[in-house]
């Protein structure tokens, strides 16, 4: 595995167990689910990818496009997802037509490390009703 993934991972696994927060990205206070994201980046990288501002619940559908898949290409790799590995970040669409709007990140055991609404941060298996929304994979970039 390497460095950049391992790391990735096991600051994600810091992670489970902390609240869900709206726009939170502080392990064990509450982050939600590009928060989690955004706090392994800064762990890893000892810097944020860049501040999101303020954000509301339907801040994908408000702002139309690509949103996140666009943020995601700005700072960690894209990859195919049967190249995809535990450490690596997905992106989820809740809906076929609809924006990317969840994201997680891959754990062992086909499982991915995520937080929403009204839960903490968990390991979930990754089930077919949640692989079929995966919109894309990345990795982290070798520091």
């Amino acid at each position: 595995m390497s460095a950049a993934r391992l790391c990735a991972l096991l600051v994600a696994r810091g992670f489970l167990g902390t609240p869900y927060r709206h726009q939170g990205s502080r392990r064990g206070v509450g982050c939600d689910c590009l928060g989690l994201v955004r706090g392994v980046f800064r762990d890893v990288y000892g810097k944020e990818p860049e501040e999101p501002g303020a954000y509301s619940p339907d801040w994908a559908e408000r702002g139309g496009g690509e949103r996140l898949l666009t943020a995601a290409g700005r700072h960690l790799l894209p990859i195919d997802m049967d190249e995809a590995l535990p450490g690596d970040v997905v992106l989820f669409r809740w809906r076929p037509d609809g924006p990317a709007r969840h994201c997680g990140i891959l754990d062992e055991g086909n499982r991915v490390i995520h937080a929403y609404g009204g839960m903490t941060v968990v390991s979930s298996p990754l089930t077919p009703q949640w692989a079929r929304r995966i919109a894309g994979a990345f990795r982290f970039p070798e520091r």
